[in-house]
């Protein structure tokens, strides 16, 4: 949508009031809202103030607003949303607006513009030398069967060429605007077709009228003859039932149009024919009864019993969903390579603030006499090894560098953190 906004400080007028008729006008339309509710009438009084004053004023936005008891601010934003509002002056006798849309468009709707940028100014939404014409491109407004087409105010025009249109323009320049009849502007009536009516071309067969006079003729032309014998219409003899036609059956070999294998038929077999050119039963399986067949079940497997689930030896599995290795056994605590732990302190460092450090975790390394970050910053590759086994973390203490933090901690607690990393400790 485009930007829409208010005309320029040096064209408005200081300031607006209703007339009579239309103060009065604005206070039925309140009404009809309810109490609490009567801000929805900022619509229909924003159109009263237009069709008073010929567009929107920003002195009419404040005044309305003001009326109906909301912020100015909520005013505005209609009146700048809603493209029946004109925001700046138009035309004092007619404001034209020319549908652009598709159908409008196949139909010469440029041709129309191009009337009104030669007639009333090159460019939308200003007014000609007298100030009396204007117009402006606009959405569908409609009428697509009478494309293409205009509105002036409240009127459309449809059916246009453009030498109509620079007739219509003329007049309404002059001052003689009512004097144009709106709607189709080629003589056909509504949106009937262009090239007359195909059908119900007559209404009297429809209309009530008809069937009232053929009703009267038939009442006089009853007591004109009241003694003539009206015969009783004798019922024509019920025709004989005709079987269906096989004429359009194929005549084939198939059980399907087999006549001996209809229910009932009049065609019998002999039950020893038919024995004759039954197919016996294949001797019972009860392995073969359990296979299901590739041919419908489009799968080789058993019916019952355990299901095998193999797999190719070269189906591809993602990592997290393969059968999870054998966990490793923790690392003793009298190894060698385990750090070195300390009474508690007076002074505990707070753990956590190194990423990858809990409060469960905090706990753990209380539990091994790790206390401070001058600890975790002097642990050398085996003793990371250790506690990282210890955890069962996976690396995790080198990928998230848990003795640079400690280091940086150490040395000047969160203001080094923020120097070394660049961001607060998680």
């Amino acid at each position: 949508m485009s930007v829409r906004r208010l005309a320029e400080a040096s064209v408005q007028p200081a300031s607006f009031a209703f007339n009579r008729a239309n103060a009065a006008a604005a206070k039925q339309w309140i009404k009809k809202y309810p109490k609490g509710r009567e801000q929805s009438a900022i619509i229909p009084l924003l159109m009263i103030a237009q069709e008073q004053e010929g567009w929107v004023t920003k002195a009419a936005i404040e005044t309305i607003s003001d009326m109906l008891g909301m912020p100015r601010i909520r005013g505005l934003e209609v009146a700048t949303f809603y493209t029946q509002y004109q925001l700046n002056p138009v035309g004092t006798r007619a404001h034209i607006q020319v549908c652009g849309t598709t159908p409008c468009m196949l139909r010469g709707s440029e041709a129309l513009m191009d009337v009104c940028r030669s007639k009333i100014h090159h460019d939308q939404f200003h007014t000609n030398d007298k100030g009396t014409l204007s117009w402006e491109e606009v959405e569908c407004l409609g009428a697509c069967v009478n494309a293409p087409m205009v509105m002036v105010f409240k009127d459309t025009f449809e059916d246009l060429t453009p030498e109509r249109l620079a007739e219509i323009i003329d007049l309404y320049d002059a001052g003689k605007g009512a004097s144009v009849a709106p709607g189709p502007q080629n003589g056909r009536t509504g949106s009937e077709p262009a090239s007359g009516l195909t059908t119900l071309k007559s209404e009297k067969a429809i209309l009530k009228s008809t069937r009232d006079r053929e009703a009267r003729e038939a009442a006089k032309a009853a007591k004109a003859a009241p003694d003539a014998i009206i015969a009783a219409p004798v019922p024509a003899p019920a025709a004989a039932p005709v079987a269906p036609s096989n004429a359009g059956k194929p005549k084939t070999d198939a059980p399907e149009t087999s006549p001996a294998l209809k229910t009932p038929s009049k065609t019998k077999v002999a039950p020893a024919a038919e024995k004759a050119a039954s197919v016996s039963a294949p001797p019972h399986s009860a392995a073969n009864a359990n296979k299901a067949s590739p041919e419908v079940e489009k799968v080789s497997k058993q019916r019952n019993g355990p299901k095998s689930n193999a797999e190719p030896a070269a189906a591809f599995k993602a990592p997290e969903a393969r059968a999870p290795a054998a966990k490793s056994a923790k690392p003793s605590l009298e190894d060698k390579n385990r750090p070195a732990g300390i009474d508690r302190p007076a002074a505990v460092d707070d753990l956590k603030l190194i990423s990858g450090v809990g409060p469960k975790i905090e706990g753990v390394l209380h539990t091994l006499g790790i206390f401070t970050f001058a600890q975790v910053a002097s642990w050398k590759k085996a003793e990371r090894e250790w506690v990282d086994g210890y955890l069962s973390f996976h690396g995790r203490i080198e990928r998230d560098d848990w003795v640079k933090q400690a280091k940086a901690l150490a040395k000047g607690g969160v203001a080094e953190y923020i120097r070394v990393f660049g961001k607060k400790p998680v």
